[in-house]
Order: structure tokens, then C-alpha cells, then sequence
């Protein structure tokens, strides 16, 4: 197996520190084992696999009349896909018997080429692991009971309906999950919808919200624009706030095909990274001045005139502002004093970007997680619209998500401020939904505390802390948060852990919903201060079932829509999530809405909705971002069919699915929204967005007109010939509605019926789809218009993006000529700090006491929060410490040897307790820890306060515990990368 380590002896594997941690840590204790008992108890096979007769976690099934069976068994392959980070990389689940046993790549997968990470060849562990949640349970005296389903719902939704009488329908909190499947994180937008409240969110304010916001405001859609697999046609790839090789490892098989061709890979980032190891020119920046750096590689661009002067005429609006102040401002040595970088290797990128083009600039957190992460989006995006290399093959933004469906959760699920597909909170949307959903528009408005929050967005995840603990009057809502329900996300991603524990203590009621319990379980139960535990409080953790457990559709970063097969039925007493939402709903008197337009079916006796009717709802409603034509039978069929993508283009090379007749020429695999219009209009997808080269009904398309048409007499749309190949419009427009066709004289290209339903509608609200069929197909149109790019987004608080100095930093100097902004009031219902902490820790001299920045990132072996990861030992004999890199210059000042322990303080009064790595990966100004460790607080040791039986096997200090206050001035997204700390030996 790939996943093992060699050991010299059993004697040697009985010394690890992780067989010793399986001993002592778990109340399901484990004998001596040597290397074979290992593997036969964690559940994979030696050999050619394990015997189903073997495994203890599932019954063993009989076969169904008419199964193919070989010997005894029953022989299944169930296509999945990874439920690990965003790449989308396709599994076949061999399962005998109702046990999914073993396991094999895709091959034919033009995503993942027939290939794992780590953390995908370890997949089967997570379907079948033995540390899950196994039962509903209850937090009693400070230990977790089990108690029943019925108990469980019935006590928790009396307990909300007694929030919601005393407090309101806002002082409930729900915490949605980027693992959440398509239909689920939209189901659980529309649940909370009707429960009455704005107040949900999920993973991806605080991974990716700077991106959706800066980009979407730059062109149109806030979404990578291009794919994994088109990377393969750069020349040039400047991977800045990206460490690919090992948080999206797969992606970098394209990469690396790239550069077999002669792509050049700029890799810029305050440490060196796995993917700095491949690049051909490194750039050490100093973390959080992305903007500095960006900006003075413009200035070179700018200065010798490389900049495509045609393409910044045609389709970009602003760019001679952008390049005034550049010029102006950015100078070399202003560029160095910000960013550390001199000017002959900032001028190596420039022309390397120049001189290979198209080129493609890919990111990841260490763009996003700042306070001025919204701007340093758009500074990559200016960039690229400079070089004109936004909606060219090779080019383009390719923005890795995170997490499995991260994408797909924020563009149907739980945001605070839309509903699904990005529909404003207005009444046109509502009343959009209303329609979609077939309940009464003014019963959804009288659920809520008022119509005036039916359109307030709501509080985000990265600040429910702050719902909690700040003065009442301060927040734009009646009451302060009472409930929270945690449903598939882990406390520990998230800041200002310290004060997290306090606000969960303060709470009235604490749910958990996941597969595993999650760090939130165990720093619930943990004892806190006496003065924040509210005695009334009531924790529960509910079971849900994984991804492989039931079935539905994921949308992978590049925007391709895959379908889940169900692999085995939900182990123990899980259930489903939408099964789970269902059971509320139907307790709190809204389940017959909620459901009214999905079957049942049942499921171990129980009614779950068919994922297949909720994905219909979406195709039905969700106009704005094309996830209208992605059909339950096309996606289905995709899968069935991957070897017929070409892995460059993933462009279908012709032939027909045997099981349906499904003619797949000239369709992309997954169908990568947007795609237009109903299935039946056979809209193929949109492989790289914005591309004038193709007709729209061939993927192609051009910037999004969704800013208006004129700005400081300015020209906002699209000059002369900008359109997309085959328009009948060769200019720019605006976005169609019934009124414009009916201008042009395209009204009567619309059946009767479709007449009928588009009176009044416009491209997003009309649910025939005649609008875009006819304006798409009959005349070759783009239906959200086609206008220029802004470089300058004159709605955000930095028209022109700024460099700003973090609210903690070592650089005070700095300060006077980047200061951060002003504090603000109401934003996002909650009072929001700026000046008044970066001030104040200038005064207080905090870069003397914590004078190393603190930043953050990911390991190949873990994902996320971990709880998951480091309870499947094939992961955790990988990577079994939580640590920090420090500087070898660092740590000879401080007296640490690698290896050792070390103390890690920070402005909060945390105090963690880790293992040192002694390496120049960082610079000695910095010092770097994973984030997917939990189970240890300030130098204890969790366990105790785990459900029996379901702690994770690896445990460690959570960064988080330690990272300061600091959010980014649109979206609320939190800073991660850049705060401060000390270090001593412990």
C-alpha cells in the first residue's frame, strides 16, 4: 500500500507515538498489534482487500434476487467523488455484500487522471470508520449520553420553538457545510428561509467569501474562471497565496504537464512551500502584502508599455486610474519597503508574464484570509485584464476552493446575504423563490421577526462569537444569539478561539449535526469560566451520515457538476442531512412546505426527499449562474462516460451513453455552470468564462453587464466587436428582459407559452427559459449583456485596491503610511474594529512582546478542521504532531532544537503547546502552523471531553485557539495569515 511506512520491526511499530496514542487515548482500547493486525483493524485490506466477514462496523447483506454474485459475495462498483478538497477527483467504491471493501481511481477521469492524494487513497477509512458519532447523544453533567432520535428532535425543536417565541426566529444561528451536497446546502438555505431568519452561513465566508466578492464585482460571476485541466495551455502560472501541491495535490498533474511544455511556474509566497520546490522562480513576500507586490509588477508592465491596450479599450473599465496610481505610487523601492521583494526579481516576473502569454494566476487563502483580502483579489484580477488574459485558454483566474462542494454550498446554499444562485434579498427574489418553491410569498414574509429582516443579510459564521457576547444594543437585531447549530463544520477553522469558548457556554441551546463530532463537542463540554456557563444550556449531537452514504451532486472549483452514487446505506443510527432537515421541518410545522415538490423514499424505513427532485427544484429556479440545465440524467450520464472528455479541454469527443442514448457531443464534462437554458436546450457548459472565441451555445460568452451602462460618462459596455463569436449584437448591451426583446423584435421568436411566462421577467426570473433560449440560440447573445470589466469597483470601501497594514503586525512603521480602515457600526448586524485595535496595539508596543508573524496553512494528509482526517489512521500514522516552523536563526536564539517542544503565545493570553520544526521554509520574521489540529487546549489533552469512542486519534493545539481579531472590510471574511506571536521553549 502507498500509504504505509516502512518500519524496521513490530517492535519498532509498537514504539510510534501513534500506536502508543491508540493504546492509552481511546475507550475503544486496542491490543499489541503488529504491522498486519494494523491494517486488518483500521479497516483496509492486505493484499487484494478484506474480507467483509472481518469488519465489525456493518452487517453483512444478502443478496438481492438477480445480483451477480462472485463466490458468496455480492460484487458492486459505486462511482463517488473525493469529499476532500475542491479538485473533484472520481472513485469507484467496490462494495460486496453492502460493504464497500476497496477501492480504485478513476482512470477515465479527465479531472484526476486515474489519480489520489493521500487523503483520497485513504477514502474508504471515512465511509466506514470506527471513530464517527454513532448515536444521538446529549450532554448530561458534563458527560454525553446516548438518547434516542425521537427524544433528540422532539427536545431540541421544542427548545427552538421556545427561542423563537421568546427571542425571535434571529436568535437561532445555523452554521451550514461546504460538505453539504448540492441539494443539501440548498435545502438548508430554503429550511432556514422558512424558519424566518437570514441568520446561516457555512465554510466559505471564511476560505473564499473575498473571492466571490472581488471577483464577481471585477466581471460578473465569483468564480474561477478557467479549469485545472486548461492550465495545461499556459506558458506562464503565478500561483500567489497558493500551496497546490499539497492542498489541492491532484491539480498539480496539469500543472506539471504544463510545464512539459515550457510553462514557466512563479510561485510567491511568505514560505517555501512543496509547490515553491517545482517553481521556476520563487518570491518570498512578507505575508499580507500581496497588493504591494501585485502593484509593482503592473508598474513595470505600465512602464515599458506591455500592457494589451486593445483588449483594456474594448472590455475593461477604469484601467487608466489603476495605471495612474500604479505609477505614481508603486515605485520600486515603495514595492521593497512593503513587500520585501527588490526590484530586478519583481521585474523577472513582470517579464516572464509578459513575454509568456496567455498566462494564468491561481490563489488560495493566502490571498483571501486578510482584512483587505477583497482587495487583494482584485489586484490579481487587474493584473490579469491588464495582460488581457481574462477569458483566453491558458489564462484566466483559477481560484481553488477549499473544500469538496465549497463552490457548489456558496452558490445554491446557506449565505447570509442571497438566496440560492446569488438572488438578492429583495422582494423580486422572494417572491422568485416563492413561486419556485409553490408556497405563498407573504407566508415566507410573516415567518420572519419582520419585513424589514426579510431583506437585512445576516450575521456571518466568522462573527455568530460576537451575536453572542456583544452589548444587545450594539447589534442591528432584536436579540442577542441564544441557539447555534453547527451542521458539518469545525470550530477550530474559525478565529478567536478563546472567546469562541465563551460564547458557547453562554448559549441557550448547542447542536451538532456531522459524521464526526467535532472539536465544537468537546470544547462544549470542556469546563469554562463559571461566570460565562449558562446553567440553562443544552448541547446535543446528532449523527449525519457521509457523503458516501447517500447521494447527490458536488460542483467541483472549475465549476463541473458531478454526481454521487450512493455507496452503502447510513451505518449505526446516522441519517442523512436533508433526511435530518426533513425531521425538523416536519417538527416545527413547515415539513409539507419544505417538501412539496420532491418524493420520498425510504430509506432504513424512514422518509428522506430524492436528492434527484431537490437537484430539479435547483435546475428550476437558480437562472442567475446556469444551474438550470445540469439535469439529475445528464449528470448521471457524464459520469457513466468520462473516458469521452478530452483531459485538456474537457470537451466531449462524441459517442452516446448505452444506457439512455444521450448524444454527448460538444458537451464539457460536468456540464461547468453556466449552463444556460433547460436540458433539453442542450446548453453544453462553460469550460473558461468570458471567451468571445466560441458562440455562447458552444461555452462561449464575454463580462457580465451588471453594473449599469454609463459611469462618470463613461462607457460601461462592451466597445465594437467585443462580442462573442456569432452574436447578432456585435456591441455591447445591456442584460435581456421582456422589455428588450420585445425592442429588438425578438419577442415573437418565444412560443406562446413561453410568452406567457416571461411577461414581466427578465433573464434570472424566468422560469420557462424561453428568454435565454431565444436570445442564445436563435440570435447567439450572452442574456446578462456584455459590458466591460471594472478595474475600479467604485462600491467597494477601496475603489482602487490599497495596501493596508494588518491590525497586528511587526511592522508599526509601516503603519502611518498604510493604515487600515475606519471602525464601522452595523455591518453585518454587528459593530466591526479597525483603527481603533491597529492603534492601540501601536501604543501598547504588542510587536515587541509578539515579534514573529504568525500565519497559517494546509497539509497534504489533513483537511479542513481534521477531525475527519485525523481519525482515519492511515492519515494519522502520516502526520501525527501538531507543529511550528520556525527559522533555524529563530530557534537557535531561543534555545529550541527541531523536535522539541515550544511554547506559542499571542496577544490573546493563548498559550500553545507544540512541536518545533527548525527549517528556512520560513524567513526569521515568521513562523508558520497547520490549522487542521483540535483536540488539545493550552497544553491539555481533550480527550476526556470527546464522546466515548468518537475522539480523533491524533489530537493538537488548534492555531485558531491563539489568532487574534481582524475581518476583511466587505465580506467579514476573518485574517488568518497575518497576526502575531511569540515562541519559547517549553
Amino acid at each position: 500500500m502507498l500509504l504505509t511506512k516502512k518500519s524496521g520491526s513490530a517492535d519498532a511499530a509498537a514504539r510510534s507515538p501513534f500506536v502508543h496514542s491508540l493504546r492509552r487515548g481511546l475507550s475503544q482500547a486496542l491490543p499489541t498489534m503488529d504491522r498486519r493486525a494494523f491494517l486488518r483493524r483500521s479497516g483496509l485490506g492486505v493484499g487484494v482487500g478484506l474480507a467483509a466477514s472481518q469488519l465489525t462496523l456493518v452487517k453483512k447483506a444478502s443478496a438481492a434476487p438477480g445480483s451477480v454474485l462472485v463466490g458468496e459475495g455480492k460484487i458492486e462498483i459505486k462511482r463517488t467523488v473525493c469529499t476532500h478538497c475542491s479538485v473533484g477527483c472520481a472513485v469507484d467504491a467496490v462494495v460486496e455484500n453492502g460493504v464497500w471493501v476497496r477501492q480504485n481511481p478513476v482512470f477515465d477521469s479527465p479531472i484526476n487522471l486515474g489519480a489520489h492524494c493521500a487523503k483520497g487513497a485513504a477514502l474508504r477509512e471515512h465511509g466506514h470508520g470506527e471513530y464517527r458519532l454513532r448515536y444521538p447523544m446529549k450532554l448530561v453533567n458534563g458527560k454525553y449520553e446516548r438518547i434516542s432520535w425521537d427524544t433528540a428532535l422532539s427536545e431540541i425543536s421544542a427548545k427552538l420553538q421556545d427561542l423563537r417565541k421568546a427571542s425571535g426566529p434571529d436568535s437561532v444561528y445555523w452554521v451550514g457545510s461546504s460538505k453539504h451536497n448540492n441539494e443539501q446546502a440548498y435545502l438548508l438555505r430554503k429550511f432556514v428561509s422558512f424558519w424566518g431568519s437570514n441568520n446561516c452561513d457555512h465554510q466559505a465566508r471564511i476560505c473564499h467569501s473575498t473571492t466571490v466578492a472581488g471577483v464577481a464585482n471585477t466581471w460578473g460571476y465569483g468564480a474561477m474562471t478557467n479549469s485545472y485541466n486548461d492550465m495545461q495551455n499556459s506558458k506562464v502560472a503565478l500561483y500567489i497565496g497558493s500551496n497546490a501541491a499539497e492542498a489541492h495535490p491532484v491539480s498539480m498533474l496539469h500543472m506539471l504537464h504544463a510545464k512539459e511544455s515550457g510553462c514557466k511556474l512563479i510561485v510567491v509566497d511568505p514560505r517555501f512551500t512543496r509547490t515553491a520546490a517545482k517553481a521556476d522562480e520563487y518570491v518570498r513576500i512578507r505575508s499580507g502584502s500581496d497588493i504591494a507586490f501585485l502593484f509593482g509588477i503592473l508598474h513595470h508592465i505600465f512602464k515599458n508599455g506591455w500592457e494589451d491596450k486593445q483588449y483594456i479599450n474594448d472590455r475593461v473599465f477604469g484601467m487608466d486610474k489603476i495605471k495612474e496610481e500604479v505609477l505614481a505610487k508603486w515605485t520600486p523601492d515603495k514595492v521593497e519597503e512593503a513587500c520585501g521583494v527588490k526590484e530586478a526579481q519583481v521585474l523577472k516576473v513582470a517579464t516572464w508574464l509578459n513575454e509568456n502569454r496567455p498566462g494564468t494566476v491561481v490563489w488560495c487563502m493566502g490571498q483571501t484570509q486578510h482584512t483587505t483580502g477583497n482587495a487583494i483579489v482584485r489586484a490579481s484580477c487587474i493584473l490579469q485584464l491588464a495582460l488581457g488574459n481574462v477569458g483566453k485558454s491558458g489564462g484566466g483566474t483559477n481560484i481553488f476552493r477549499g473544500h469538496d462542494n465549497v463552490q457548489g454550498a456558496t452558490d445554491v446554499g446557506p449565505n447570509p446575504d442571497s438566496l440560492p444562485g446569488y438572488y438578492g434579498l429583495v422582494e423580486g427574489s422572494w417572491k422568485h423563490f416563492a413561486k419556485a418553491w409553490g408556497v405563498d410569498f407573504e407566508w415566507i414574509k410573516g415567518r420572519f421577526a419582520t419585513p424589514a429582516m426579510m431583506s437585512k443579510p445576516g450575521i456571518t459564521v466568522s462573527r455568530w462569537i460576537d451575536g453572542v457576547l456583544e452589548k444587545n444594543e450594539l447589534i442591528d437585531q432584536d436579540s442577542n444569539l441564544r441557539g447555534v447549530f453547527y451542521w458539518g463544520h469545525s470550530p477550530n477553522s474559525q478565529t478567536r478561539g478563546l472567546e469562541m469558548k465563551r460564547a458557547m457556554d453562554k448559549l441557550d441551546l448547542l447542536v451538532v449535526v456531522d459524521p464526526y463530532p467535532s472539536a465544537t463537542a468537546a470544547m462544549a463540554a470542556m469546563p469554562g469560566k463559571a461566570e460565562d456557563l449558562n446553567p440553562n444550556r443544552s448541547v446535543y449531537l446528532l449523527p449525519a451520515a457521509t457523503q458516501f452514504e447517500t447521494s447527490g451532486s458536488v460542483t467541483a472549483s472549475n465549476r463541473s457538476i458531478q454526481w454521487r452514487e450512493k455507496v452503502i446505506e447510513p451505518l449505526w443510527e446516522s441519517r442523512s442531512d436533508h433526511m435530518i432537515m426533513q425531521q425538523f421541518a416536519d417538527k416545527l410545522g413547515f415539513g409539507k412546505e419544505l417538501s412539496k415538490n420532491f418524493k420520498m423514499q425510504k430509506v432504513k424505513g424512514l422518509d428522506e426527499p430524492m436528492p434527484e427532485d431537490i437537484l430539479r427544484e435547483i435546475n428550476k429556479s437558480v437562472w442567475t449562474i446556469g444551474y438550470t440545465g445540469q439535469s439529475p440524467e445528464r449528470l448521471k450520464a457524464h459520469m457513466r462516460n468520462m473516458h469521452l472528455f478530452d483531459v485538456k479541454t474537457l470537451k466531449a469527443k462524441g459517442g452516446k451513453d448505452k444506457e439512455t442514448g444521450y448524444d454527448f457531443t460538444g458537451d464539457y464534462f460536468g456540464l461547468p455552470w453556466p449552463c444556460y437554458g433547460t436540458a433539453a436546450l442542450k446548453h453544453p457548459g462553460s469550460p473558461n468564462l468570458y471567451d468571445t472565441s466560441k458562440h455562447v451555445m458552444e461555452g462561449g460568452g464575454n463580462f457580465r453587464a451588471n453594473f449599469g451602462v454609463e459611469r462618470d460618462g463613461k462607457n460601461l459596455l462592451a466597445e465594437d466587436g467585443s462580442h462573442s463569436l456569432g452574436a447578432d449584437i456585435t456591441t455591447g448591451y445591456p442584460e435581456f428582459d421582456h422589455v428588450l426583446l420585445k425592442k429588438l423584435g425578438w419577442w415573437d421568436d418565444l412560443t406562446e407559452a413561453e410568452k406567457t411566462a416571461a411577461e414581466g421577467k427578465n433573464w434570472k426570473t424566468d422560469m420557462s427559459g424561453g428568454i435565454q433560449r431565444v436570445v442564445m440560440q436563435v440570435h447567439g447573445c450572452h442574456p446578462f449583456g456584455n459590458a466591460k470589466a471594472r478595474a475600479v469597483v467604485w462600491n467597494f470601501p477601496d475603489a482602487i485596491p490599497q495596501h493596508r497594514e494588518p491590525l497586528y503586525g511587526i511592522r508599526p512603521d509601516l503603519v502611518a503610511k498604510y493604515p487600515t480602515h475606519d471602525d464601522k457600526k452595523a455591518f453585518w448586524r454587528l459593530p466591526t474594529l479597525f483603527k481603533t485595535i491597529q492603534d492601540k496595539n501601536i501604543a501598547d508596543k504588542v510587536h515587541e512582546k509578539f515579534p514573529f508573524i504568525m500565519t497559517s496553512g494546509r497539509l497534504v494528509e489533513y483537511e479542513g478542521g481534521g477531525e475527519e482526517t485525523r481519525s482515519n489512521p492511515w492519515l494519522a500514522e502520516l502526520q501525527q504532531e501538531m507543529f511550528i516552523e520556525i527559522n533555524p536563526r529563530v530557534a537557535a536564539d531561543k534555545g529550541i532544537r527541531n523536535g522539541e517542544r515550544a511554547w506559542v503565545s499571542t496577544p490573546t493570553g493563548a498559550r500553545l503547546n507544540v512541536q518545533a520544526l527548525v527549517t528556512e521554509r520560513v524567513g526569521p520574521d515568521t513562523v508558520f502552523m497547520p490549522f487542521h489540529f483540535s483536540g488539545r487546549w493550552q497544553g491539555a489533552d481533550m480527550l476526556a471531553y470527546y464522546p466515548n469512542g468518537a475522539a480523533p486519534i491524533v489530537r493538537g493545539e488548534a492555531i485558531n485557539t491563539g489568532t487574534t481579531y481582524g475581518y476583511d472590510s466587505v465580506t467579514m471574511m476573518q485574517e488568518t495569515k497575518t497576526t502575531v506571536c511569540n515562541v519559547e521553549k517549553a
